[in-house]
């Protein structure tokens, strides 16, 4: 089922390649398929993105802890909770704060 759903939305970003949701889309599929660094890179680009992409940050923070990188996820969560401050995203920020707490504010 998440190779067709890959395949469709592969498709779809081929008529609207800057569509933000649909490349968050792909990066989770693409996850969940075993390719987490090709994740990894399609969030932190959507995270560095005008705007960034606030919830790229937490996703990419989420896999670089699930993967043994820790002190990278770190870094993630604390821009991004700046980003969602700026953004005015509270709820973001305080999620991805407690994340922060959760793996170890080193």
């Amino acid at each position: 089922m998440t190779h067709s759903r890959r395949q469709k939305i592969e498709a779809m970003l081929q008529d609207e390649p800057d569509d933000i949701f649909l490349r968050y889309s792909l990066a989770l599929l693409m996850e969940a398929d075993g390719e987490w660094e090709a994740s990894l890179d399609i969030l932190q680009e959507l995270a560095r993105g005008a705007p960034p992409y606030v919830p790229a940050y937490q996703m990419a923070a989420q896999h670089l802890v699930k993967y043994g990188k820790p002190e990278d996820a770190r870094l993630a969560l604390r821009e991004g909770i700046e980003e969602a401050r700026r953004q005015d995203l509270t709820h973001a920020a305080g999620e991805m704060a407690e994340l922060l707490v959760s793996i170890g504010d080193a």
